[in-house]
Parts: structure tokens; sequence; C-alpha cells
């Protein structure tokens, strides 16, 4: 880390890859005409911007025209929740009761327009399980939105099981549009899409080291956009293409996205982070008055692997959420207290939603890490955070 700063807020945003971002740059320069343009310059920025979807395309193992550039992870998910608009007759759409902002307000707004929606809860480690979500079903049953990995808690839904209980359940053979939320899935947990058997995913660059303001959104098969303009990206997401970030995401994706069978360095890198987490978490329930968020967390009921190892959220007896952010940065060591889109509202949702008690959820800070985490990082952050829970057990603060 440079500066003499720890940084371990990456599902907020990761640190800049600068050799992409500085390609993705270079690209923009290079191809600066607008894609849509009819001339030579137009041409050869249209067939950049095809080249980056092609890679996208391959580091996904799906088809380029089930691929579309959008403005980032929260136009993904909204551009197919806001499509649902369209149809002639309302029903209802699911949506796990701890969903991003991005989806659960948008959804929420969906109602004013005479869908219901209905909040799917998780259990006390807020993870899904597939009898939940098909108990939810009944036959006005439009769409069900998921998130792959949550991005305050680590929790990884079974996404591959919840898909084939609603398809083996569905009613009559009706086919119920999911989607999934993946960005903080991809790059940190083996992401299939193919094998998940989902019909629309969302993805950000910026989660994943890249240029902000680009993201992109995988669709199996096309939904009629509510937003309606110049027609870019096959009518699904209108507006000027982004050459910088497209060329930014592909590269993005191409090195850090990952399945079983594609990247066994990247596989590699996850079991050894699995360790490293582990260690982590043990160290921090050694702190007096620490409460790891779900408690339950790597014992033998709910295995380590059901979390992303890349985030840990914990609270401390004692010690708001918002004074342990505060004295680690005085320290150069940055955290969070959760999602950067919910912290200036200082309400914790997805604690409620997993019945986390008050005085726990108002004391808990989430510890996000990524490729230039160390081990050695971790083991420093561990330190710093016991010596501020400390002053407070001790009265000295």
């Amino acid at each position: 880390m440079s500066g003499g700063t720890l940084y371990f807020d990456w599902a907020a945003t990761a640190l800049p890859d600068e050799t992409i971002i500085r390609e993705a740059a270079d690209t923009a320069i290079s191809y600066y005409a607008n894609p849509s343009s009819q001339h030579k310059a137009g041409k050869l920025a249209r067939e950049k911007l095809e080249e980056a979807r092609s890679c996208c395309a391959k580091a996904l193992q799906v088809p380029s025209n089930t691929l579309f550039f959008t403005s980032g992870g929260t136009e993904s998910d909204q551009i197919v929740l806001l499509s649902f608009l369209q149809r002639p007759k309302t029903g209802n759409i699911l949506i796990s009761n701890i969903e991003h902002p991005a989806v659960r307000e948008q959804a929420h707004m969906l109602a004013y327009c005479g869908w219901k929606i209905r909040e799917i809860p998780v259990d006390d480690s807020g993870i899904l399980t597939p009898q939940t979500v098909v108990s939810a079903i009944d036959s006005d049953t439009a769409a069900i939105f998921i998130m792959a990995v949550n991005n305050e808690t680590g929790a990884i839904q079974p996404l591959h099981e919840i898909i084939q209980a609603v398809r083996t359940n569905a009613q009559s053979g009706r086919h119920i549009w999911i989607h999934a939320d993946c960005v903080q899935a991809a790059g940190k947990i083996p992401v299939s899409l193919t094998e998940w058997d989902i019909d629309s995913a969302a993805f950000s660059a910026h989660k994943l080291g890249g240029p902000r303001g680009i993201g992109m959104l995988y669709m199996r098969r096309r939904l009629e956009p509510f937003l309606k303009g110049g027609g870019q990206e096959l009518g699904m997401r209108s507006g000027t293409e982004n050459i910088f970030g497209a060329w930014g995401l592909s590269r993005c994706l191409q090195k850090y996205l990952f399945t079983t069978e594609t990247n066994s360095t990247a596989m590699q890198r996850y079991y050894e982070q699995h360790k490293y987490c582990a260690e982590f978490i043990e160290t921090l329930r050694n702190i007096p008055g620490c409460t790891i968020i779900p408690a339950q967390r790597g014992s033998t009921d709910i295995p380590e692997d059901r979390f992303s190892p890349w985030i840990v959220q914990a609270s401390f007896k004692g010690v708001p959420g918002e004074v342990m952010v505060r004295a680690l940065s005085e320290q150069g060591i940055y955290i969070s207290t959760g999602s950067a889109c919910s912290s200036k509202k200082k309400q914790r949702p997805v604690l409620d939603a997993m019945r986390i008690p008050q005085d726990i959820a108002q004391n808990a800070v989430r510890f996000s890490f990524g490729p230039a985490t160390t081990h050695s990082d971790m083991q420093t952050l561990a330190q710093a955070v016991r010596a501020v829970a400390s002053l407070f057990y001790s009265g000295k603060r």
C-alpha cells in the first residue's frame, strides 16, 4: 500500500489496477471517435468496443450478444427491474431481504406502479435456502432477484441449488426470470453463469480494480427495456458508448474472473485466502467483546466456504462502528461500517434482516480484502483492532 496506509475497504471499491487503467486510457485516446459514427474513425472505435465485448464474453463463457455495457452494477440491476414495467399486467417480484440498495430501493419503487414486492427472508447466517425461495413463489411471481455474495457479510448464496429448485417447482412449467447481482462475486469466488442457469446478472469494473462508471449486464434472452434513447447496446442501454470503461472492464474480467476450471492460479489464491481469513476471524474472536457476524461463521454447522474469504464483519462491545473506523483511519488503516451506498443513512437493513440485536449492529464494522492484501497486512489489522478495542475495555478512551 502507498504512503504507509493499509486498505481494507475493497468491497466499497478496489485499488486501481494501474496497468489496466493506463491501457484503457491509451485505448480511449487512440480510438477517440463515437462508435456509432459511420466514418472510418467511428468504425475503428466500434471494432475496439466489440473486441472488448468479445473479451468479456470469453471470460464469462457466454455469447457476445448476451452482454451489454452499462454505467455500473446499479444500472445493470435496474435495467432488468424496470423492464417489468413494460409488461401489460403486473404481478409480484421476489427479492432477498439482504439485497443491495440498487435492487432493494428500485424494487420498492415498482410497488408504486402496481407491482407487489415480496422479500424472501434469509436465515440468521444471512443465507437463503432453496426451500424458502420456492415456498415464496406463487402463480403471479414474475422474477426473483438474489445477490450472489452479500456486500456486508460475505454470505455466498447457493444460487445453483436455488435456481434448480425454482426450475423444478415452477408452476405449470412457467419460466420465472432469475437475476443475480454478481458485483461482489466476480473475481472473488468461482462464477459460472451457464452452470448456474441464470437469466441475467450484473457486474461492475471498479470492484475489480477497473474504471468507475462502467459495468456489464448479462442477459440470456432479451427483456424489453423501459428506458429508450439512441438505441446503443442493441437498444438495451442507450447513450454514447464508453470505450475507456469497456476496455478496462474487459481486461479486469480477463485478469481476475475465474471458475473452478478456467484459472488454477486464481483458485489457489482463493483457497489460500480462505485459510488467511479463517485465521483472521479466529484472532478477532479472541478479542474480548468481539462478535463475528454472523456468529455461526466458520462453525461446523456453517462452514467457512459458505462465505467469501474477502469480506468479514464483526462487532466490538462498547465500541461504536464509526469510532472504530475513525480510530483506525488515524493510523492509516482504512475499513468501513458496511455498504458505502448506505453509510450516510446510518441504517443496517442487512443486519436487521438477519435479526442481529441493535447493540451489536450499531458497533458492526466491515473488513474487506483484495488481491493486494497480504497475510501480514491482515495480521497487522487484527493487532490494530485489538489495540483500539482494549482502550475502550480499559476505560482509557
